[in-house]
């Protein structure tokens, strides 16, 4: 039969079929198989099928939700806060929008409220354009420490903390791309269970060096250090350490040969707290030494612990070959410790931190951060020159 025949007998007998009931539907088949010729379940597909024009529908577009002012000030925020990833950029909105206004035009209530409704993925998605990554990777300069490893116990099991004091150490080179003579170093001290960070420069990595860096980090934390846990580098496994732990009463625990994994949340912040901010450029000047902890102690400190929020891993589970991790909300360090039971000895301290967070300018401390860096970079350049 003739395709323009089929098409219409298709279009007389289609509606009919659809609309009647089962035994209108079974001689209806009888008709249309006879007059055509088809198997009676290829003329029940055909029949069965919606009509194209009916399948056909508009799709219904979804009107703006953010207009775009609200997107400007969320790419402010996420500018100024050093571009962090939607989840804590999120969590930082309460902190920073009552000083949007003073830094940012036409923030209005509206405005301020689509702020704070809008969600993560949909910052993912609206950022997606904005984001430029540039990564390098250079081999840290630290070699195992061979003496007292057996004085110095292992540390296998994951940490299950339920308080502030139990850290872990390390340290990040600043020596460009060549590791000859002396340069500085940072060492990075992570509190577990609030994520509460410190870090100072210390010229080369000599033992006496990282335990003066060590105390001033001890004396500057509002908690008491309970435990430290390092890599086996000879900055940290050597005797002037070891009794310096014993002195204070801090338990000492290192991490496996070549096991990253053993140290995760100091190799973490070692990218947010120091890469992100020094890169791999070399410093190696008093100079230089000078202005970067004078960031470690002031500016940068406050914004790391009070107004950047950090996740914690809650659970793992494995999904196949895939490894779905379980990540709690986003909190600031100094508003985990607040959480958390203060000892009487930190609470002026917390107290301290509160107000200081309460009065300070999130934007004007990012702005003095910057300014900092790159008085820092001009530092590095001159030094390099008079070097050459």
């Amino acid at each position: 039969m003739a395709g323009e025949r089929v098409g219409e007998l298709l279009g007389k007998f289609r509606e009919k079929y659809q609309a009647g009931g089962k035994q209108v539907r079974s001689d209806l088949l009888d008709e249309f198989c006879g007059l055509t010729g088809y198997h009676r379940k290829y003329a029940i597909a055909l029949l069965g099928r919606v009509h194209e024009e009916k399948r056909k529908r508009v799709r219904r577009r979804r009107g703006v939700t953010y207009c775009a002012q609200t997107l400007r000030v969320v790419e402010a925020v996420w500018e100024a806060a050093g571009y962090p990833w939607s989840e804590r950029l999120v969590a930082m909105f309460p902190l920073w929008l009552p000083w949007a206004r003073k830094h940012l035009p036409g923030v209005t209530e509206q405005v301020v409220q689509q702020v704070g409704t809008i969600s993560a993925r949909q910052i993912v998605r609206r950022l997606r354009d904005k984001k430029v990554s540039m990564k390098r990777r250079i081999y840290g300069r630290t070699k195992p420490g061979t003496l007292l490893k057996h004085q110095i116990p292992i540390k296998t099991d994951h940490w299950d903390v339920r308080g502030p004091g139990y850290t872990e150490i390390d340290l990040v080179s600043h020596s460009g791309q060549s590791a000859s003579g002396e340069f500085i170093h940072s060492l990075n001290v992570t509190d577990i269970h609030t994520g509460w960070c410190e870090t100072r420069a210390i010229m080369g990595k000599g033992e006496a060096g990282v335990v003066a860096a060590l105390d001033e980090i001890r004396r500057a934390l509002p908690f008491r250090l309970l435990a430290i846990d390092s890599d086996n580098g000879s900055e940290f496994i050597n005797h002037h350490l070891v009794r310096y732990c014993a002195k204070h009463r801090i338990h000492f625990t290192r991490g496996r040969a070549y096991k990253k994994d053993d140290n995760a949340h100091i190799e973490q912040k070692n990218w947010t707290h120091v890469r992100r901010i020094f890169a791999w450029d070399r410093y190696d000047s008093r100079e230089q030494q000078d202005a970067m902890n004078h960031l470690y102690r002031g500016d940068l400190r406050f914004m790391m612990n009070l107004f950047q929020p950090c996740v914690k891993l809650k659970t793992k589970t494995r999904v196949g070959s895939k490894l779905r991790r379980h990540y709690d909300r986003a909190t600031t360090p100094l508003d985990r410790l607040l959480q958390t039971s203060p000892q009487t000895a930190a609470t002026i301290a917390l107290n301290k931190l509160t107000t200081q967070r309460e009065s300070t300018d999130p934007f004007a401390l990012s702005h003095t951060i910057e300014r900092q860096l790159t008085k820092l970079e001009r530092l590095r350049r001159t030094t390099k020159k008079s070097a050459a």
